[in-house]
């Protein structure tokens, strides 16, 4: 599949930033550019939203079953 044409579902972004948020913490404080704060600051406010929402307690274990379940319908994107 085409790498740059998938969607992400709602767990594996938030996933992937809460990895990103530990990595940064683990490799310790940088002074940084205007870019990479402006970075930091669209993944704190996505981060902060997302966190809301219930795939804060989901697992891949679910989003696969779900996918599963769903095969059958024969959704488009």
């Amino acid at each position: 599949k085409d790498a740059n044409a998938a969607l992400l579902s709602n767990f594996e972004v938030y996933q992937l930033l809460t990895d990103l948020k530990q990595q940064r913490k683990e490799s310790g404080k940088t002074k940084q550019s205007s870019g990479q704060q402006n970075l930091n600051t669209i993944m704190y406010e996505t981060l902060k939203y997302i966190s809301k929402t219930p795939c804060r307690y989901q697992s891949p274990e679910i989003v696969r079953e779900f996918l599963v379940a769903m095969k059958d319908h024969k959704l488009t994107k």
